[in-house]
């Protein structure tokens, strides 16, 4: 086995048991200690065992999505869980059967170890729990802090040139926006919780265009997509060009847009005018019926981008993705504020791109590129 090496803490709870319930899961690089990813979910009422097999569920996907071939060791406090999922306790109640299946599938059995640890070992999956049934008391889902933009280089500090530091090869994402669908050209609202349009005609002659530049060029070594059709669509023009396969990054969906999908800007002003200019306004307002805000997108869009830089470090990678999901990498990589993509223009099938380098800092190379359309 040739993955990587994490331990991930979980833990669930119930205030009342059965009561109001959450898990929390974090994962650690097993040589550092270093978090690498957190997780937490009110669920609603129910049991302790329950909340528990849902945190290491939740713990087990973010250690996959970090890396699908790691050797994991969990550690968690519930010692029916830890005796359970180690095969020396039968899975006897019916409500866990299911679970600790699903629990088994997330990654190969080889690849994962159990360890009971005490309460006080476990404080940080307990503190991510209590955070989200204290969210669910609230009426509202537990969401992580969104992560810091990289600092501005600083000017040194003398007249005379300083000696560059030693970075390495940075890592640069090629961020293609998908070809037009039909909806496009009517700038109706298209996320990812709607009809999931597919190209257009036009929208595949520009995934060619795209895929012919991006050839010419040279330098893609991977393909990394959302999973919408019209993004898979446009990244396989582009691989089959490239000779390469194309990885689906979940995280790299485009927003959920909720009540606004299929619509233009004009009927949303029509329909919900507050949700509209509150949504304008604030990064932590949600479009009518959604469950993401631009803040929650940047979440996880940084997620993916952390995700694809790690696994592809030095490389250059071919991002397709989706207008918020993109415009959201640009302003992250400029420390920019959230409203900042309300002022930006990202075109169909247009090209961008930024490098990332080993100190955290990010630059932006291209923006807008549709040389390749015209």
């Amino acid at each position: 086995m040739t993955g990587a090496r994490y331990v991930v803490e979980a833990d669930g709870g119930s205030r009342g048991n059965p009561g109001p319930a959450g898990y929390g899961a974090v994962v650690r690089d097993a040589d550092t200690g270093q978090v690498l990813a957190e997780a937490a979910e009110y669920l609603g009422h129910t049991t302790n065992n329950v909340a528990e097999y849902r945190g290491l569920i939740a713990g087990l996907k973010a250690a996959r999505d970090l890396d699908p071939d790691a050797r994991v060791e969990v550690r968690m406090d519930s010692k029916l869980v830890v005796e359970q999922m180690s095969g020396r306790w039968q899975v006897k109640h019916p409500a866990m059967r299911p679970l600790a299946a699903e629990a088994r599938d997330v990654l190969p059995a080889g690849n994962v170890t159990y360890e009971w640890i005490p309460r006080e070992r476990n404080k940080a999956a307990d503190r991510l729990a209590n955070e989200a049934m204290d969210a669910g008391r609230q009426g509202r889902q537990w969401e992580p802090a969104e992560p810091a933009p990289a600092p501005p280089s600083a000017e040194p500090a003398t007249a005379g040139p300083a000696a560059p530091a030693d970075l390495g090869t940075p890592t640069t994402l090629v961020l293609l926006r998908h070809g037009e669908t039909p909806l496009t050209p009517l700038k109706r609202f298209s996320g990812s919780t709607g009809s999931d349009p597919g190209l257009s005609e036009k929208g595949r002659w520009q995934a060619e265009r795209a895929a012919e530049a991006l050839a010419a060029r040279g330098t893609v070594q991977a393909v990394v997509a959302s999973p919408m059709l019209r993004t898979r669509q446009t990244a396989e023009a582009a691989a089959r060009r490239l000779g390469l396969e194309v990885r689906i990054e979940e995280d790299l969906r485009e927003l959920d847009f909720g009540a606004w999908e299929g619509l233009g800007f004009a009927e949303v002003m029509e329909r919900h005018p507050a949700d509209l200019t509150s949504w304008l306004g604030s990064a932590d307002a949600k479009p009518t019926g959604s469950t993401e805000s631009l803040h929650t997108l940047a979440r996880r869009v940084a997620r993916a981008r952390d995700r694809i830089v790690r696994q592809y470090a030095g490389r250059t990678v071919l991002v397709v993705s989706h207008v918020s999901p993109i415009k959201t990498l640009v302003r992250l990589a400029l420390g920019a504020p959230p409203d900042s993509v309300h002022r930006m223009e990202l075109s169909a099938a247009a090209l961008c791109a930024v490098q990332y380098y080993r100190d955290g800092n990010a630059s932006l190379r291209l923006l807008n590129d549709t040389s390749h359309l015209r």
